[in-house]
């Protein structure tokens, strides 16, 4: 895996300087990463850059300075980089309206289980979720889980080999898929698999 060192980030000082031009570009990166599944769900797929703005944003915001904090951050996110035989990603249930969003958490439970992505060819890979604490309770899910999906070798050589790629969710009430995915897409989740 192609963790993140201490050496990789910048200082807070440094931050301050590099935030605005570091920012505008992290974002532009992130366009070809954010898939929209139904009216709901957002998947943020994360790389190493992804991963590195959000420890910058964590140490900035928390005025983190120490090594010991610093490490403390490397080591809660750099699992959320991908290895090169998987996707990583985030993902989200975004309802805006509060007292809406609650009938929904409460109707998804379980979803987050029930992710899969798919290279054309191959069998549906479901999401292995939130591998560090458990996201939801017999009330309800979560609106946030951490998702990680784990190709074989052959997965890995059709994804880079030009294969199609789809995403999308089979739970009993959340069924929605984008099959297959614009290349944009592709191209920057098969770079994940370098």
């Amino acid at each position: 895996m192609n963790r993140l060192q201490r050496s990789d980030l910048y200082s807070l000082e440094e931050y301050a300087e590099q935030r605005p031009e570091f920012r505008t570009r992290v974002i532009a990166h992130k366009k070809d990463r954010i898939v929209h599944i139904g009216p709901y769900v957002t998947v943020y797929f994360e790389d190493r850059l992804t991963i590195q703005y959000q420890i910058q944003e964590m140490l900035r915001i928390e005025r983190i300075f120490e090594p010991a904090g610093i490490e403390e951050e490397l080591s809660t996110y750099n699992p959320l980089i991908p290895d090169g035989s998987n996707w990583k990603a985030t993902f989200m249930i975004e309802v805006p309206d509060a007292g809406e969003r609650k009938k929904v958490l409460a109707k998804l439970i379980g979803i987050e289980d029930r992710v899969w992505v798919q290279v054309d060819g191959h069998s549906r890979v479901y999401a292995i979720a939130d591998e560090d604490i458990e996201r939801e309770n017999e009330e309800k899910t979560s609106s946030v889980h951490f998702l990680r999906f784990e190709l074989s070798p052959e997965m890995v050589s059709s994804a880079s080999g030009g294969s199609t790629i789809g995403i999308g969710i089979d739970h009993d009430d959340y069924r929605q898929q984008v099959v297959p995915l614009e290349e944009n897409f592709r191209r920057a989740l098969v770079a994940d698999l370098q």
